[in-house]
This record gives structure tokens, sequence and C-alpha cells, in this order.
């Protein structure tokens, strides 16, 4: 069975309502088209800040938002919760779950990505990755039982490994983790506990390679590193994980026990380069045309993390929510001009708007390209910047108070377990 609308408009299907997919649908508005948005959750990401809600900091409906909410008065979009198994490039279909098709004249693919274990899969379950609002709340619920369990733990050897975290990747995510965890146990917790003191919390960072933050200038990655180790952070540089099990790691040649792993060291893309047996980069992410279109397939685009994307100078775009906001304004705008009948090809050039980083509580790191800041006054820019890009009147006034509160008080106030032990997901 085919879905779709009975109309002589041209037809836009967007699998996807992350940053790319959204802004394409922003930018398609007034055009002449139906657009079909297809997404397996009923809901907008603010992925930026997942990481506040599985360190307990913001509750899930302060950073995520129902498409249809955001989308109720776009009469020329229908969305469709459903998970994209296919696309039929001959047929211009895409195949759903429950065995129905979608028929498109153009195509976008805002897919996303995946955690990548680089070839360990059966590390995932040990080591949750933090991609969607199921992992945060399944973190968060793990995070704060290892408190718990080493409140009534009287062996003190379990109760270290209950109160040692370990998280892999010493990216923005990694780092940013590692700072939180680091601040909740120092700050926020150590009153609420009587027989353990959680500043007594050990917070791993190990990353495989030579710095943290590895897109950042050596300054900031520096400042980064210093700010974490003044946390308690202990930072392991070069140090790539061999052996992940239930309750340790290994890493460095050596072995940790660690009631909590996290990872955060790596992506790979949805399946949407093998749907249409075209080439991908070793993270499986499409190569595209410079305008962004599948090779073979100029009626099908991709975006965001679903691409791999260089810069005229050959440097990597990077997998953040300001270049899958560019792509997907892009795309929409090179529709718009095909159903005028305007020619010409056009090529995507991405415009750094900068890349920012919180460690802590009250220390971030921003590099704009032309300048960079650090510690407390890029903390607060951070923050401006972030609640800035929220949806809505209600999501800003709700995170800037309860950043406030987390900032004069030391209290976060989603530090909810609400999955029962063995339900988490992850444990």
């Amino acid at each position: 069975m085919a879905l779709g609308r009975d109309s002589q408009k041209h037809r836009v299907v967007i699998v996807g309502a992350g940053f790319g997919g959204l802004w394409a649908v922003k930018h398609l508005k007034g055009a002449c088209v139906d657009i079909t948005l297809i997404d397996q959750r009923n809901h907008h990401l603010f992925q930026p800040l997942l990481y506040q809600v599985a360190t307990a900091s913001l509750a899930p409906s302060e950073i995520a938002w129902p498409i249809r909410s955001m989308l109720h008065d776009r009469k020329d979009v229908t969305t469709i919760l459903a998970t994209v198994t296919g696309v039929d490039a001959a047929s211009c279909t895409v195949r759903l779950g429950d065995g129905s098709t979608v028929s498109y004249d153009t195509l976008l693919l805002a897919t996303g990505a995946r955690d990548s274990y680089f070839g360990h899969d059966d590390w995932e379950p040990l080591a949750p990755g933090l991609k969607t609002i199921e992992d945060a709340t399944a973190i968060r619920s793990k995070v704060l039982r290892a408190f718990e369990e080493a409140e009534r733990e009287t062996d003190a050897a379990r109760r270290e490994a209950l109160l040692t975290f370990a998280i892999v990747g010493a990216g923005p995510t990694g780092v940013e983790l590692a700072g939180t965890i680091a601040d909740l146990a120092r700050d926020t917790l150590p009153r609420d506990f009587r027989a353990i003191d959680t500043r007594k919390t050990k917070v791993l960072l190990i990353e495989a390679g030579p710095k943290v933050l590895s897109g950042y200038p050596d300054d900031l990655s520096q400042y980064a590193k210093g700010a974490l180790e003044k946390l308690g952070v202990e930072v392991s540089l070069g140090a790539a994980v061999t052996g992940i099990e239930r309750d340790a790691i290994t890493f460095g040649g050596h072995r940790v026990e660690a009631g909590t792993i996290l990872w955060a060291a790596g992506v790979r893309a949805s399946p949407a380069a093998e749907w249409l047996g075209v080439p991908a980069d070793r993270s499986g992410r499409l190569i595209v045309e410079p305008d962004l279109s599948v090779p073979g397939h100029s009626n099908i685009f991709a975006v965001g993390d679903t691409v791999s994307v260089t810069t005229p100078e050959g440097s990597p775009v990077p997998g953040i929510a300001p270049a899958a906001k560019q792509e997907g304004a892009f795309v929409a705008e090179t529709i718009r001009r095909r159903i005028s009948g305007k020619s010409g090809h056009r090529s995507f050039h991405y415009r750094h708007e900068g890349s920012l980083a919180q460690i802590g509580k009250r220390k971030a790191v921003i590099d704009f390209g032309w300048i960079k800041l650090r510690g407390a006054i890029a903390w607060w820019l951070w923050g401006i910047a972030h609640i800035y890009f929220l949806v809505g009147v209600r999501s800003r006034l709700s995170v800037a108070l309860n950043w406030l509160w987390i900032y004069l008080r030391n209290q976060r106030v989603a530090r909810l377990i609400t999955q029962p032990a063995g339900e988490s997901g992850v444990e």
C-alpha cells in the first residue's frame, strides 16, 4: 500500500526530523510542494543538551518537542511515525516497517547516526552510548543507581567500583559527561548520602588519541584537560580500550573495575548508503555530490550525520547541529529552484559558526575561529547560545531557571530513577 497525498504538487519526502530534516521543512515553507516527514520517534531532540538529561540536570521535556505540535500550522506537511527500512530509487518509493510505501519526487535523507564500537558490537550493552532520550534516561538511572547501591554496599572494594565511572572518548560528549558527573558527585550529592562520601567518586575519561577535544585548537584542548583534572577527572590519553566486561574496563594495558562505563568514542551513519547501494566512507556515511545529492540519483539528497562532506579546503564538515541546519536549508533552496525551473549547478559551502563545549558547571571552551574563549565567560556564552536555539519560550525559561538553580545552589532537579533495576536497557 502506498501512502501519500493525492496532489499535483511536487512531492518531497524527508526521512528524519533532526536538525537537517526540520530545517529543510522550515525553508520549504511557501513552496509549491507537499512534504511528508517520516521519523521513528514522535519528537525532535535538541541533541547538544542530551548529556544534561543523562546527568540529571534537565528533564527530557525541556530538550524534546512533539513533531506534530511543532508543525501544526504547516498544512503542507504530513507527519508519519514509522521506521524506514529501505528506498527503491527505481520506483521513487520509501519502504516502511509495516510493509507500506511512500512515493516521492524528491527525497531527503536526514537519518542521523548511531554509535560505533569499531568492530566490538558486543561492548554496546556494557557501555551504552548517548543518542536518544531513551539512552539518556537509562544512563541517568544507571548513574544515580550506582550511588544508591554504593550507599548500602559493605564491601569496600565493591563500593569503590560502584563509585568509578569510565567514559570512553574525549570528544565534546565525553568531556561534557565527565565534567558533569564529577560536578554531580562533588557538589550536588554529598549532603544526600550518609554511608558514602560521593566526593570520593572516581571519573575516568579515556581517549585513544593524543588530546581531548581533538577538533579544537591545542591551547583550548590543554585548557579543557586541565579544567577536567581540577574537577577530579582522571584523563588518560593515548590509551585505547582493549576490553570491556560487566563492571570492568581494560585500557592502556591495565584493567580497572568500574560500575558504570559510558561510550562517547565514535559514530557510524544510518544504513542509508546500504538502502541505495552507493559508496560510503569507513563510518558508513554517504559520499555525496557538491550539491548534496546522491551520486547517480539527482532527486535524492542527504544531509547531517548521514553524509560525508568536505569544505573547499578539503577538511571535513563537522557532524554538528549548525552544519546539519545549513545543509537542510541548502537542499530546500535547491528544491525551490528546481521546481521553479531555475537551472545551474549549486555547491554547498559550510560556514563555521563556532565550536562549544562545557567543562563542568562554570567552565567551557569556545572556538569561533577568529576568537577563542575559555573559562567562566565561555560558560555563560555557551549557556546563552544553547538557550537561544531551544524551541519555544517555555523551554528557554525552564532551562535557564534550572541552570541558574544549579549554579547558585548546586542542586539538580531531575534526579529521578525512572526505570526499575535490570530494566534500564544498559545494565
